[in-house]
């Protein structure tokens, strides 16, 4: 019996050493997390267009902001900057993504904005850039964070106020996980930009690219989120919350995206039914659309953006955003 006990006992911590491993691996980022949006991102598909990335990301960041700050649902502090275009004007929340910054994934949306007069708030998630915390939940938490944000808004900005969520990658997933809370009327668009559809298959096909079984490693990385990061990897997903959500969604994803297939967009897309537009870039990688592509892109954002009731005198109005929609593309 005492054999059996002590094998039993090495077997549960072994479990749980691997378990802990993979936690860290995936889900902890270090207290002195990287603040640099500078720092080139691997691979051809981003070099290619490092250039643009870096004149977007350098005028983003030297255009004048006010930080601003939410308290979280689990008592941390989250950072953002607002960048105030006009009075009374709509304003985009911006999201990142994963093991990334505001600064670097929402500069191609934060130019966008700036050009159709949107006001912008573009946020450090939890565990990155500027905000507090430690535990990276693949939208899971985050969505609550989201909300938060939102409700911040309508207090700071006015109870007119409307808004629009925008997130590229993990903020793409957690926006749309965010379509299915309690948000205000306030809120009358969504746009994801190279969104998974759920985080146990991303992290599933990020296991299998790394040649690791993950029908072997997704329990243990499953384990490890819910014993150390205390969330639940299967609690809630982007492709159910589509399923309920209340206002128009614009889905872009690049079809050369080898992080999160094109085919989780498509997937999104068939959930939301009437709810939703999906437009996809042959030759982008992942939330490379806008730079590869960005005549398209804003054609296809100024078009979504013009169809929403509450955002038509909005669009109407501004000069730019009325160029794009008569196609008078001199850019």
């Amino acid at each position: 019996m005492g054999l059996i006990i002590s094998i039993a006992a090495l077997v549960a911590a072994a479990v749980f050493i691997i378990a802990f491993y993979t936690f860290s691996i995936c889900f902890r980022t270090p207290v002195n997390h990287p603040n640099d949006p500078y720092v080139p991102l691997k691979g051809k598909q981003y070099a290619a267009v490092a250039d643009n990335i870096h004149s977007c990301i350098s005028i983003m960041d030297k255009t004048p902001c006010r930080w601003v700050y939410v308290n979280s649902f689990d008592d941390l502090q989250l950072a953002g900057r607002y960048y105030h275009t006009a009075d009374g004007a709509p304003l985009v929340i911006l999201m990142h993504g994963y093991r990334s910054l505001a600064l670097r994934d929402c500069c191609g949306g934060f130019m966008l904005c700036k050009k159709m007069g949107f006001n912008v708030l573009a946020v450090d998630q939890r565990a990155h850039g500027c905000s507090e915390g430690s535990v990276i939940s693949f939208g899971i938490q985050e969505r609550y964070d989201c909300q938060r944000w939102v409700d911040f808004a309508v207090a700071e900005f006015g109870p007119d106020t409307k808004i629009v969520l925008s997130g590229l990658s993990m903020g793409a997933a957690t926006v749309l996980m965010a379509s299915s809370l309690s948000l205000p009327e306030n809120v009358v668009a969504i746009m994801a930009d190279s969104p998974y559809n759920t985080a146990s298959g991303i992290i599933r096909k990020v296991c299998r690219d790394g040649n690791l079984p993950d029908g072997l490693a997704y329990p243990f990385i499953k384990l490890g989120a819910k014993v150390f990061g205390h969330f639940n990897l299967e609690e809630t997903s982007a492709m159910e919350s589509v399923k309920h959500a209340k206002v128009p969604i614009l889905l872009i994803h690049g079809e050369d995206d080898r992080f999160v297939p094109c085919d989780m967009s498509r997937e999104l897309y068939e959930a939301c039914g009437d709810m939703a537009q999906l437009h996809t870039f042959p030759e982008a990688g992942h939330g490379l659309a806008y730079m590869i592509d960005p005549v398209r892109y804003e054609i296809v954002t100024v078009d979504f953006l013009w169809d929403i009731p509450e955002l038509t005198d909005h669009m109407q109005t501004n000069a730019y955003a009325q160029k794009i929609r008569q196609r008078q593309l001199d850019f």
